[in-house]
């Protein structure tokens, strides 16, 4: 189980957001309250974040950057490839982190044991929030109208009054799917 944060990413209509929370730990201390652990890659084509270790996920992005620029922007052959290298490589094996990444048609998991997951439903997690945050975007996204960015930020406002590694120090990337 990773912990130090929570990623949630959620698709709803037109929209897909990805969010996480800020806080940075270090065993039973707060190192940092702002992190940005979400970003865009490939020309604000992919959102993606990251729980684990900060240097292992930034590592592990700019090999995504890199398969998605050599697989012309398309997230499943570069997440498999990454899932592939990560698995495999002698110096990457090691990396501790997990991914979450969307592009406009889907939303994945990737994470170092090989596993290039896409959700049953329209949610995906990861962290140690995550299980509250999965919780709370399952029932705004079956009992309310919000939009995905909505979602996510109830989800983990909620979850940082919960989970002790994170925090409601949020950042929230969002792709409208309808080009607008």
């Amino acid at each position: 189980m990773i912990r130090s944060t929570t990623i949630l990413a959620v698709r709803r209509g037109s929209q897909v957001a990805l969010g996480g929370d800020g806080q940075v730990t270090f065993g039973q201390t707060i190192l940092k309250n702002q992190a940005i652990k979400v970003r865009t890659l490939h020309q604000k084509q992919v959102i993606a974040g990251f729980a684990g270790s900060a240097a292992d996920a930034l590592a592990l992005f700019e090999k995504l950057e890199g398969r998605l620029e050599e697989f012309r922007g398309n997230l499943t052959r570069a997440a498999i490839e990454l899932a592939k290298d990560w698995r495999s490589d002698r110096a990457l094996r090691h990396l501790q982190a997990q991914i979450i990444a969307c592009n406009k048609d889907t939303s994945m998991l990737i994470s170092g044991t090989g596993d290039v997951i896409l959700p049953d439903d329209d949610i995906l997690s990861i962290g140690s929030g995550s299980a509250i945050a999965m919780a709370g975007a399952r029932m705004l996204l079956k009992h309310t109208e919000l939009s995905a960015e909505e979602i996510v930020r109830e989800a983990l406002e909620t979850t940082a009054t919960i989970c002790i590694y994170t925090n409601d120090s949020i950042t929230i990337e969002r792709l409208d799917l309808d080009g607008n």
